[in-house]
């Protein structure tokens, strides 16, 4: 797993604790947190796509290398 992605998930499983603590103590900042958390979701998401279309295209390079 790519590290930046990572870090991602991590702060997303932050702000999701973050917000349910929030909530739960009744302040309404928590929607805070709940925006934070579906920013860092989608980051973590692309990190990792974009990982594995890297991965494809070295892999595809090496196979094109090979067969010239």
């Amino acid at each position: 797993m790519p590290r930046l992605a990572l870090y991602a998930l991590v702060v997303c499983v932050l702000a999701v604790v973050a917000a349910v603590v929030s909530f739960v103590q009744g302040n309404w900042l928590g929607i805070v947190w709940v925006l934070l958390a579906g920013l860092s979701s989608n980051m973590g998401w692309y990190y990792l796509r974009r990982a594995k279309f890297e991965r494809a295209a070295s892999v595809a390079e090496a196979s094109r290398g090979a067969a010239s």
